[in-house]
């Protein structure tokens, strides 16, 4: 994890310290073994997990700074990213992992337990829901998503979720400009606004990848999100 640690503080100032690694070793090492059991990820030599996942997920800094005792939610999470890596360079986050596919939800437990982490939660339910639930419903200073959906769609499950003057990081490919134009009347219902876009270079990779950053503005009216499966069937584009 040397690699992990000397680009994390070359690229994003990140300090991990020696139980920080450790963690991360055995976060890859579990993702490398529950992958061969069921569908989490494809990547899982070590050095391209340590780049496309524990580097990737550290990138959203370049577009907010966490702060102690942030609340942060990951929607889709899948196998914990960007959430669960996070949440290991600044444990002072309280971190909800939300994933709507069970035995996702049981890997992340396991790993969880297996770190010894305190402070995270995981959330088994879609967003559309968890928007519209008292106890998730404009709750979090920071909502984060990767690989969700495109950005007139990821918008309203993300936007509810914040509170006012909270953020969302959505991470994305080469379209992230398109997706963010395409998002403007979504972003505008919502209450959301358009703060930037951040380009990262990760070593080892050709892709590009970006950061969109939203400011929650204003509340989200309550009839957003839409019910479950609705903002992906009729996006507010």
């Amino acid at each position: 994890m040397q690699f992990l640690a000397e680009q994390a503080a070359a690229l994003f100032q990140i300090t991990l310290s020696p139980e920080q690694l450790t963690q991360f070793e055995q976060y890859s090492h579990e993702l490398a073994d529950w992958s061969q059991r069921m569908n989490l990820t494809a990547i899982t030599e070590p050095r391209a997990v340590q780049v496309r996942h524990f580097l990737d997920s550290l990138s959203v800094v370049k577009a907010f700074k966490p702060f102690p005792k942030m609340r942060v939610i990951d929607i889709g999470t899948g196998a914990g990213f960007p959430g669960l890596a996070l949440k290991i360079a600044f444990p002072e986050l309280h971190m909800t992992l939300m994933e709507a596919t069970g035995k996702k939800i049981t890997f992340l437990q396991h790993v969880i337990q297996t770190l010894g982490l305190t402070g995270v939660d995981t959330l088994n339910a879609r967003a559309e829901d968890a928007g519209q639930a008292r106890d998730h419903r404009a709750r979090y200073d920071l909502v984060v998503a990767r690989s969700v959906a495109r950005m007139p769609v990821l918008v309203e499950y993300m936007l509810p979720l914040a509170k006012v003057n909270g953020r969302c990081i959505a991470m994305k490919g080469e379209t992230a400009a398109e997706e963010a134009n395409d998002a403007k009347r979504a972003l505008a219902l919502l209450g959301g606004k358009l703060e930037g876009i951040t380009a990262l270079q990760l070593p080892d990779v050709t892709d590009a990848h970006y950061l969109v950053a939203i400011q929650k503005i204003t509340q989200t009216p309550s009839a957003y999100p839409r019910k479950p499966g609705t903002p992906s069937q009729k996006p507010l584009a």
